[in-house]
């Protein structure tokens, strides 16, 4: 057991992620904005449940809890479904700064609480990845999943030498989430989050120790 800790925890599948490590018995740190969201979940584990309200984009004078790193999940995301000609500086704000910059600059908050061996899983899109079938309106979205994609191999090959860091990503396909239904309306998805999670924990727990910096496409459908 140890630490992990989950951005964008308070739905989804970063919601269902965090019930699936607190019932293994890890203890969990969930960044998020809508702490209250969870206010029953820490009536059930309240020991082992560290909540914590920031917005990742605004991390400066944040005070994180005073707990190690063992897994980092940067499952927070933001999809914007417009058509180019619609898309706003803000659109692309709101993209690239939930699914890249804030994933960044949190990685790079937390470096001083890694433990020998951490692991940072980034929650992907199998849209983000080269080749794949690609939807109209996503490209705020895809583009920036592809960026992070490649920042997961960035930061590999940066701490590889002398660190026994792992840094992985997870690209997903359609998953039955709050996030998909406001974006597309009606859509169903093969999967929910709570048949994601236990394969998410499997990962965030043993994939280090076979592979590291590679981008996993996990899905069932296109996207």
């Amino acid at each position: 057991m140890g630490v992990v800790w989950i951005t964008g925890a308070s739905r989804g599948i970063g919601f269902a992620t965090t019930v699936k490590f607190l019932s293994e018995g890890w203890e969990v740190v969930v960044l998020t904005r809508a702490v209250e969201k969870l206010d029953a979940l820490k009536m059930d584990y309240p020991d082992r449940l560290h909540i914590c309200k920031l917005d990742l984009m605004q991390l400066d004078g944040v005070q994180l809890p005073n707990l190690p790193v063992d897994i980092l999940i940067n499952n927070a995301g933001a999809l914007v479904n417009k058509p180019l000609s619609e898309v706003s500086l803000a659109d692309l704000q709101k993209s690239y700064g939930v699914n890249v910059f804030g994933p960044y600059l949190l990685i790079q908050k937390l470096l001083p609480k890694f433990t020998e061996k951490a692991h940072v899983v980034n929650i992907s899109s199998v849209g983000g990845i080269q080749g794949s079938v690609k939807f109209a309106g996503l490209s705020a979205y895809s583009s920036a999943k592809g960026a992070i994609n490649v920042l997961t191999e960035c930061l590999q090959t940066e701490f590889e030498q002398n660190t026994q860091w792992s840094f992985n990503a997870l690209a997903l396909g359609a998953v039955q989430t709050e996030m998909l239904n406001e974006a597309f309306p009606g859509l169903q998805a093969p999967l929910q989050p709570e048949q994601l999670s236990p394969f998410i924990f499997a990962f965030a727990t043993t994939a280090h120790l076979v592979m590291r910096g590679k981008v996993l496409p996990v899905s069932m459908s296109t996207p």
